[in-house]
């Protein structure tokens, strides 16, 4: 047993996110949402190599010294599985552990919307799933992939750096690659794709503008393509891949854009009004004819009124879906506030619970 495994037993214990380790500080977890010191004691730089690199093999250790930095999976028996990102920082070596649950959980443990089952189940186009760093976009796509995995027999492709959830073949058959072991990069993975007879593929992240039209192109061969990005709104998503290429090249972008994008959802994680968990709230844009004619013309401007007008086709801004659950009372006025987009209408909506 690894020294550090005793952590991670503290941090599944406390049903905890993410375990953070930094010389001059005690290690914390983060438990719904806040950041709780596992003991009194800091580390000292010792006991942090010790710890760090008592499970990194002879490769990976040359990498955190050689390059600064350094993302890689790490095992725990069959309790779970941790995305794992060393790094230096101004006292030292310092690493974050995010928790990748044994369990992937369904589209239904995770109380996604309806649309993401119907999304799930295109055979072409390209689906994003965006919001912040620790919103939940890779258990989403997980829920998202493991529905795909228990309906239809189909080849599933993962590239991701690292692989994060594991998928054992149910109908689908399942290929995992992780950038570094497997491939030399995201892109040359990418066009590899294409020639290995993917159905459906989940692109761990769309960094480049290379990456973000290599996925444009897959989509738009009728492969069902996955990817994340780190924007807070379906508009944001737009704009960012678009303005990710040079101004001689948006025009061909915004029509593979306009032709491959199935749906944008963009989701926040909020701490639930009891104070138990964390509860995701999504902003839901699907591909249609007029959602296609905005991207062509640069409206982007016009997508919230296009997800208001857009319920019966499953659609919904940040906004809508906060006001759902405040409603249901899973969330406080307060907590939903903070991560309203339109923070003054938003409030006049519950005027009971200004200033409360």
């Amino acid at each position: 047993m690894a020294r550090i495994d005793r952590l991670f037993d503290e941090l599944l214990s406390r049903k905890g996110s993410d375990l953070h380790l930094g010389i001059g500080y005690p290690p914390l977890v983060r438990a719904r949402g806040e950041l709780i010191a596992l003991r009194d004691t800091p580390l000292d730089t010792a006991e942090m190599e010790a710890l760090l690199f008592e499970i990194t093999t002879p490769e990976e250790t040359r990498r955190i010294v050689d390059e600064l930095d350094l993302d890689f999976a790490y095992s725990y028996a069959d309790k779970a599985r941790f995305r794992a990102n060393y790094f230096y920082k101004t006292t030292g070596l310092a690493a974050v552990f995010r928790t990748i649950p044994s369990k992937i959980l369904s589209l239904d443990d995770l109380g996604c919307p309806e649309i993401a089952r119907r999304l799930s189940e295109r055979t072409s186009g390209l689906i994003l799933i965006t919001g912040p760093t620790g919103s939940g976009k890779s258990t989403t796509l997980a829920a998202m992939i493991d529905h795909i995995n228990r309906s239809r027999a189909c080849h599933v492709l993962t590239i991701e750096d690292p692989v994060e959830f594991v998928h054992s073949p149910i109908k689908a058959h399942i290929t995992h690659r992780e950038v570094g072991p497997d491939a030399g990069s995201f892109a040359s993975a990418i066009r590899s794709a294409g020639r290995e007879d993917a159905d459906v593929i989940l692109i761990g992240e769309l960094r480049t503008n290379e990456t973000m039209k290599l996925a444009l192109q897959l989509a738009s061969f009728g492969v069902l393509v996955f990817g994340t990005v780190h924007t807070n709104s379906a508009a944001a998503t737009i704009d960012r891949i678009i303005n990710a290429f040079p101004a001689d090249e948006q025009l061909q972008v915004r029509g593979m854009l306009a032709e491959s994008l199935a749906a944008i959802i963009a989701q926040q994680l909020l701490r639930t009004k009891d104070g138990t968990g964390r509860v995701a709230a999504h902003e839901i844009l699907v591909g249609s004819s007029a959602l296609s004619a905005m991207i062509r013309e640069g409206k982007t401007f016009q997508i919230t009124n296009l997800m208001q007008a857009g319920r019966s086709a499953g659609m919904q801004t940040m906004d809508m879906a906060l006001e759902r659950l405040v409603k249901k009372d899973t969330i406080s006025v307060q907590a939903a506030l903070e991560k309203a987009i339109d923070k003054d209408s938003f409030q006049k909506l519950f005027p009971d619970a200004q200033g409360a």
